[in-house]
């Protein structure tokens, strides 16, 4: 709940019934969802133990000028740099049109891997910016990986 809301109980109505049917249940009502489309969603928690490093080829992707609609593709490659197994707790799309894909197993040192990610723009338009935070047994714990698009009109 949002600082200065206030908890809302949930809402009753019962409604007549029409002539020749039976009478009808209460309805009961959650209260107000406090979902916001343009709040990212929480990040993942720290993860504690042995932290390593990781170095990506690039940080940034450009997928130059592509359809509304449309699925793309791009894997950001990365080398665990440390000297412990690299782990990876969660990636998250800044919005759900961007979803990565991570390794779910320990990364050895000196070993490599790949964050696929796949950016569906559907009827979005023009330039866009979106982002991946990588959560990681890393210092910082966080990193942003970057894609961006000029999306054109379908015809």
């Amino acid at each position: 709940m949002a600082v200065g809301q206030r908890e809302q109980p949930p809402a009753t109505a019962t409604f007549a019934p029409l002539p020749n049917q039976a009478a009808a249940a209460p309805v009961t009502t959650a209260p107000k969802s406090t979902f916001d489309p343009l709040t990212p969603p929480a990040a993942a928690a720290v993860p504690t133990g042995p932290s390593t490093t990781v170095g990506f080829a690039t940080a940034t992707h450009d997928f130059g000028k592509i359809m509304q609609d449309s699925q793309n593709h791009y894997a950001f490659k990365f080398t665990n740099t440390g000297k412990e197994p690299l782990v990876i707790t969660n990636a998250v799309g800044s919005c759900g049109c961007t979803v990565p894909d991570y390794p779910k197993h320990p990364i050895k040192p000196g070993e490599s891997g790949e964050i696929k990610i796949e950016y569906k723009p559907g009827k979005q338009e023009g330039l866009q910016n979106k982002t991946v935070t990588i959560t990681a047994n890393t210092e910082p714990a966080q990193t942003v990986l970057n894609i961006t698009a000029d999306v054109r009109k379908s015809m």
